[in-house]
């Protein structure tokens, strides 16, 4: 089960409430209860969030932050989600997909790179993929890759 801090960083028209993020979050299946914190900020934060740690310039959908905890310190933070709403909002329309299903996309894409699912290679993308489709077919979305 994986506890969720839902932070509002920018009033955005079409954000989930924190009742939808925690039911979509709840269906990752994790090894033990975690916690994490899922942000949902404008392009300027996420534009400097991603240049600051990614070194990349410009905004994206979403950041994911594994919780880095010191050697003895033992609480089950899982780590930070950070999704920025213009973006999700843009991408949904541009790629015809229903906003929720775009929404619900990122936060499970968010949290399964906190468990350290990735996609830089062809076999990760795969696997992480086919996490992703089966997971958001359990929240009643459609495949998000078609």
């Amino acid at each position: 089960m994986i506890q969720v801090e839902v932070q509002y960083a920018t009033s955005a028209d079409g954000i989930p409430c924190e009742d939808t993020f925690r039911s979509w979050v709840g269906k990752v299946e994790v090894e033990s209860t975690q916690e994490v914190a899922l942000r949902i900020v404008d392009e300027a934060e996420m534009t400097q969030l991603n240049q600051q740690y990614r070194k990349k310039s410009g905004v994206t959908n979403v950041l994911s932050f594994p919780a880095e905890l010191p050697d003895g310190v033992d609480v089950p933070f899982l780590g930070d989600i950070i999704i920025c709403a213009p973006v999700v909002a843009r991408e949904a329309a541009d790629q015809g997909k229903l906003l929720d299903s775009h929404w619900a996309h990122m936060v499970v894409h968010g949290i399964l790179h906190l468990q350290g699912y990735d996609h830089i290679d062809d076999a990760e993308a795969e696997q992480m993929e086919s996490l992703e489709i089966k997971i958001m077919h359990l929240l009643g979305f459609a495949n998000p890759y078609v």
